[in-house]
């Protein structure tokens, strides 16, 4: 009889293992979400993971890309809290999810997501027409220093996030004082370019990468970006640097996946080896080059420490340039 018994606990582990084993996947559609119109870094980004992860078979399921426009990315995180718990949604932010909540946009902030993972880092870049009167970000500069007003400043973000704040940071280092009255226009559906080659804004601030298409068709002319230093590939290897024209300062943008709040520790686990797999593909490389951004992977513990430092950071920005709440 013991025998039996040992022998019947021995089936019943032999069938319960491999399904406890069985590695947690998603069912049926995905979500993935650019919290901006079509076209700019947040859609680039989501588009170019859902394709790698498709061509490189680490993902089966469809991953339909949606754009939820809206607040510099503000709407998209009001979305995310009616989506608690959903294992299959996924969104790409940068630095614009730490600063709607810290200048005041809105109530919600990166900790009312799941922070996945830290993909790449893009920089910030500026842009003017190509019959525009100014040719360097130093005659930008100057201008603005014999009259605040006299330069319309345009992007994509909203006023007091990145493509106004990134302009802001680089102003104040370069001795502009009364940063409140500079003049920025924020627009929707990514419509800063086409503001800028109708003559509707002066300069254009927008991610590095977002400007290749228009300055390789000689559109526009980029006069500066705010690496640290000339990247060794893409349009970073011919623009220069805000440093390189005597202006001391950089300011990176830095692009991550979140998922839903409460997402479950298995739909996490799932995407954090999937998406370390996805960075050490040459797929992920070639896109990177592509697009030219700088690989900077972090995982799930480090992108948490690192966003929590960012926050840090881009709060002591935003008192040092006047516009935290």
């Amino acid at each position: 009889m013991k025998k039996l018994a040992l022998v019947a606990a021995a089936i019943a582990v032999a069938i319960v293992t491999p399904l406890a084993a069985q590695s947690y996947k998603p069912k049926g559609n995905l979500e993935f979400i650019a919290p901006a119109g079509a076209g700019g870094g947040w859609d680039l980004t989501i588009r170019t993971v859902a394709r790698v992860l498709q061509d490189t078979k680490l993902v089966a399921n469809p991953m339909p890309v949606t754009n939820k426009v809206g607040g510099g990315g503000a709407v998209n995180l009001t979305y995310m809290q009616t989506q608690k718990k959903n294992d299959k949604l996924i969104a790409v932010y940068s630095p614009p999810i730490l600063l709607i909540n810290l200048n005041g946009s809105t109530p919600l902030s990166y900790k009312d997501t799941t922070p996945l993972a830290r993909l790449i880092t893009d920089y910030g870049a500026f842009a003017v027409n190509k019959t525009s009167k100014y040719k360097s970000i130093n005659e930008v500069m100057d201008a603005l220093k014999k009259d605040v007003t006299s330069v319309t400043i345009g992007g994509n973000s909203a006023a007091g996030s990145m493509d106004h704040v990134q302009f802001l940071v680089m102003a104040k280092a370069a001795g502009i004082t009364n940063l409140k009255a500079v003049k920025y226009i924020s627009f929707q559906d990514n419509a800063g370019a086409a503001m800028l080659m109708g003559d509707h804004i002066d300069v254009l601030s927008a991610g590095l990468s977002d400007l290749r298409g228009l300055a390789e068709s000689g559109e526009i002319k980029v006069v500066a970006s705010t690496a640290a230093a000339r990247t060794s590939f893409g349009l970073g290897k011919i623009v220069p640097t805000c440093r390189e024209a005597g202006i001391p300062a950089d300011f990176l943008n830095w692009r991550g996946l979140f998922g839903a709040p409460a997402m479950s520790a298995d739909a996490q686990k799932y995407w954090r080896e999937t998406l370390a797999k996805m960075v050490k593909t040459p797929e992920w490389a070639d896109a990177c080059e592509k697009n030219g951004w700088d690989q900077n992977y972090a995982d799930q513990a480090d992108f948490e420490k690192f966003l929590e430092s960012n926050n840090t950071l881009m709060h002591s920005i935003l008192v040092e340039i006047g516009i935290a709440k």
